[in-house]
């Protein structure tokens, strides 16, 4: 993979010294990350007790060993023997009491803002309103909820009192609700009545009251009223703002096991139902106030912002990442173009934000319009980030050098719901080449492994973690068989996550697109980013998704689907004769298709899976998490056309 050494970001002396990094190698008594990795393997015990204390991290009881494995690899307990609520860790933060800790601002520009010292009494006082309803510690609760304050305040309640969240999108119909909250038995749901979405009301009252009835089970429900709701009240329903400021004596936080759940997420799998991944107190929290330390260098103080929906894993990341490190949250809950590309500059501006964070399908859109974008003050940023997908590093490259200015270095960061935060990801105090990352988190033994299990440089292989790892799921919820299929039944005692990677000689790494996405071409493997990195690169392509189809001959040929803002007979033609430029005549591509979009998970992650099952025929699986349906009939009419 040819980089340009020009495009390479370089640290400067002053980032590797103020470095948070920098600060916990100190502590740890080595130097670079290498050395802190290797020590985080070797020393485990060592290394998470200094990592608790560089991180403040609260214990209402210490505990006695880091790990006890005696259930298996699949099933390790935590922190054994201790005690925490890692929500205390927040509200208990004496240093940070007058800081500003959540400014929120809305599509329509009202802004709202809380001090540590009132996020702190907003928490209790709805936990207050929680337990007064009757709710109970270990109660499964769905929090459907646009970004902002309320939002991250129920959170925080939830786990306060020992329940158990379940994130929804807040944009979600009526069956994905159920099919979250059903397998859990939810017993409260706190939702919003509706929010703006380009300038235009989104009420959710119809499918909140669908949910409700086919949820037997969901005793109350708790609604946040939009400003903008005019409809009558709702009978049955209780004022998520009058709850909140009812008069309840405060209780204090709920004592919990570090293995005690505090979440349950449910993610889409390539078939069948979503699966419910479980994190527990001392797992999910600890490992993202680390990444926030390590990788995305967060120090009291700093301002992070990195617009997502509380309904995915980003949102309770971006959470933690800032409150755990008593930094601010800048939290925006509408649409990141309106009323125009400017928005997420103007967003930077206003509240001098110093962390930004960007799906690469924004990062897109930003610099296709970065006469716009990059038009308010972005002096104030020192750091910026990337997760969610692969990134091309063309736009790698534009973010870092025109949205930053060439001054931040660009994070780019890939875990996923079930493993809670980074396993691959970069530091400041190393340089960084597009589109890939400088080091492996430290707790993670990871690998890259060829199909026999042997670690490869230089080549394609599965990315691979080799033993369990603060952060990881306890399991899915009450299914521990569908868990280990996932992740533990290919290679016995070791996770393969199921992302395609490769590992330079020089220690750097880089992800190629799912496993399950592989394409295998007369015997040579390639993973669909590569293809698509190269496709991407043509003038009129906007986006591009790869996959295998079966060939009597090859085995597999590459089918490829762009979006573009060119012509299209022209650039299928460039496409064709790129791919087999680049990577050689046997991968030829069968077919390009031009279609008007491509179907995407509301994460903004293309559904490569989907695209694979219109195009052979096959049934598409569970689309709970597909934002525009419309993408799969736009496939299949230009399919019945070719």
């Amino acid at each position: 993979m040819a980089i340009d050494t020009d495009d390479i970001w370089q640290p400067t002396a002053e980032y590797i010294e103020r470095a948070q990094v920098t600060a916990l190698s100190r502590r740890l008594g080595v130097e670079g990350i290498e050395a802190v990795y290797d020590l985080s393997l070797a020393e485990p015990e060592r290394y998470w007790r200094t990592v608790n204390d560089f991180c403040g991290i609260r214990w209402s009881r210490p505990y006695a060993r880091y790990c006890d494995m005696s259930r298996g690899a699949p099933f390790p307990s935590w922190f054994v023997g201790g005690e925490l609520n890692w929500v205390d860790t927040i509200l208990d933060n004496a240093e940070a009491a007058d800081r500003p800790a959540i400014i929120a601002e809305r599509e329509d520009g009202s802004v709202r803002a809380v001090t540590y010292r009132e996020l702190a009494g907003e928490v209790r006082g709805f936990a207050a309103g929680l337990l007064s309803l009757g709710i109970e510690r270990g109660d499964r609760i769905g929090l459907l909820m646009e970004n902002g304050i309320e939002a991250s305040v129920s959170l925080l309640a939830i786990a306060y009192i020992g329940a158990i969240a379940v994130p929804l999108f807040s944009g979600f119909g009526t069956d994905a609700i159920v099919a979250r909250l059903e397998p859990c038995g939810a017993r409260a749901l706190i939702a919003t009545s509706g929010f703006l979405r380009r300038g235009r009301f989104v009420s959710t009252a119809a499918t909140l009251a669908a949910a409700r009835s086919a949820l037997p089970e969901l005793a109350c429900l708790i609604l946040k009223r939009a400003p903008e709701d005019d409809a009558p009240a709702v009978p049955d329903v209780h004022d998520w703002h009058a709850l909140a400021t009812r008069a309840h004596a405060t209780p204090p936080s709920a004592r919990m096991s570090a293995n005690d759940p505090f979440m349950v997420i449910f993610t889409s799998g390539t078939t069948g139902k979503p699966k419910g991944a479980v994190h527990v107190h001392g797992g999910f929290p600890i490992k993202i106030a680390h990444d926030a330390a390590v990788h995305f260098d967060v120090a009291p103080g700093d301002v992070f912002c990195w617009p997502a929906d509380m309904g995915w894993i980003a949102g309770s990341l971006i959470l933690g990442s800032a409150l755990l490190r008593g930094a601010t949250l800048v939290c925006y809950d509408g649409a990141p173009d309106y009323p125009d590309w400017s928005r997420m500059g103007r967003l930077v501006e206003r509240h001098r934000v110093t962390h930004f964070g960007s799906a690469p399908t924004l990062i897109r859109g930003l610099a296709a319009n970065d006469e716009v974008s990059t038009a308010p003050d972005l002096s104030c940023l020192r750091l910026l980030i990337t997760a969610g997908e692969s990134i091309a590093p063309e736009h790698f490259v534009w973010f870092e050098r025109t949205f930053g200015r060439g001054v931040c270095p660009l994070i780019n960061y890939t875990g996923g719901t079930e493993v809670s935060g980074g396993l691959l990801s970069s530091v400041v105090t190393r340089p960084i080449i597009p589109a890939g990352f400088n080091t492996r988190s430290p707790g993670v033994a990871l690998d890259v492994l060829d199909t026999a299990g042997n670690p490869v440089t230089g080549t394609v292989g599965e990315l691979a973690i080799l033993a369990p790892f603060v952060g990881m799921t306890a399991s899915f919820w009450q299914d521990d068989e569908r868990y280990l299929e996932a992740y533990w039944n290919t290679v016995p005692g070791v996770w393969i996550h199921g992302d395609l990677a490769m590992r330079t000689p020089d220690g750097h790494f880089f992800l190629l697109g799912r496993s399950d996405d592989t394409i295998k071409v007369a015997g040579k493997r390639v993973g669909p980013a590569e293809v698509e990195e190269i496709l991407v690169e043509i003038d009129g392509v906007v986006e591009a998704a790869v996959i295998g189809a079966s060939d009597p001959v090859k085995g597999q040929a590459i089918v490829a689907f762009l979006t573009c803002d060119g012509a299209a007979d022209d650039i299928r033609a460039v496409a064709s004769a790129r791919i087999q430029e680049r990577l050689g005549r046997p991968f030829a591509p069968r077919a390009v298709f031009v279609v008007p979009q491509l179907p995407k998970t509301r994460s903004s992650k293309i559904m490569r899976r989907v695209i694979r099952s219109v195009y052979s025929g096959a049934p598409v699986g569970d689309l709970s998490s597909l934002v525009n349906p419309e993408a799969i009939t736009d496939i299949e009419q230009i399919l019945r056309e070719a």
